[in-house]
């Protein structure tokens, strides 16, 4: 999950992250989270997470100014590496049954790599 870590060369095992080292790990961590819906689906529960976590890096005020973001931004995906972003409804639909425990792995690791 460490994968946008690098050493700062500091005290022994001290990793710091840079803005698209902590969206590469984000990713990678909501992508080891098994997705608890039918196979037939459009949006994946990984763009779903990173849309959320998008949203909340923006410091976009709702869902709904979320999802006006999502339709004028195009750098939103490329710059959270989101295929498909879902709408308001939709994102509450999928991560409203995502239990909390499932990012616990994901915030330890967060929580104890520096960001730059």
């Amino acid at each position: 999950m460490g994968g946008g870590a690098r050493s700062t060369g500091g005290h022994r095992g001290e990793q710091a992250l840079t803005a698209s080292g902590l969206i590469e790990t984000v990713r990678a961590g909501f992508e080891a989270i098994a997705d608890h819906r039918a196979s037939n689906i459009s949006i994946s529960l990984g763009d779903a997470l990173m849309s959320g976590f998008a949203m909340f890096a923006l410091k976009d005020s709702s869902l709904l100014a979320f999802d006006n973001r999502r339709a004028k931004d195009g750098n939103l995906k490329r710059l959270y590496r989101i295929e498909d972003i879902p709408s308001d409804t939709h994102m509450r639909t999928i991560l409203d049954p995502v239990a909390p425990l499932d990012l616990k792995a994901l915030f330890k690791t967060i929580s104890s790599i520096k960001c730059l």
